[in-house]
């Protein structure tokens, strides 16, 4: 991997958009992620976008929701909806089933699954 960081892993911009994209329309067709997709509207684009910008810094590439937010607080987005170990459970297996969809590499995975884990867990509000 020689140094390389997640963002740079995955293919970089190209990449993490390839995640994301697989990332909701996992969600949008998993029975198993019902009760997360029910809280988001009819429409999935702006939220894949704003993922795509939050990835984009926290991986280590551009701070894309940064420079648009000036803030990288996920808490107060996500405090409107009730979520449990469930909903969270839920956004990680979405997220497991879209990296193995682009083709992430075992150790980018593995380099990823806990802090992946730590942000989804943040969010738990109930």
């Amino acid at each position: 991997m020689s140094g390389q960081n997640p963002y740079q892993l995955l293919g970089g911009e190209d990449g993490l958009r390839k995640l994301c994209t697989a990332f909701y329309r996992i969600m949008d067709e998993s029975p198993e992620a019902a009760g997360i997709r029910a809280m988001h509207g009819e429409s999935l684009a702006a939220i894949e976008e704003k993922l795509f910008e939050y990835l984009s810094g926290w991986m280590g590439g551009p701070p894309l929701y940064v420079r648009r937010t000036g803030t990288v607080c996920l808490t107060m987005p996500h405090q409107p909806y009730a979520i449990g170990a469930a909903e969270r459970d839920q956004w990680l297996l979405c997220m497991e089933r879209a990296l193995e969809e682009v083709g992430a590499s075992a150790d980018v995975k593995e380099m990823l699954r806990e802090p992946l884990f730590r942000i989804a867990d943040m969010m738990v509000n109930r």
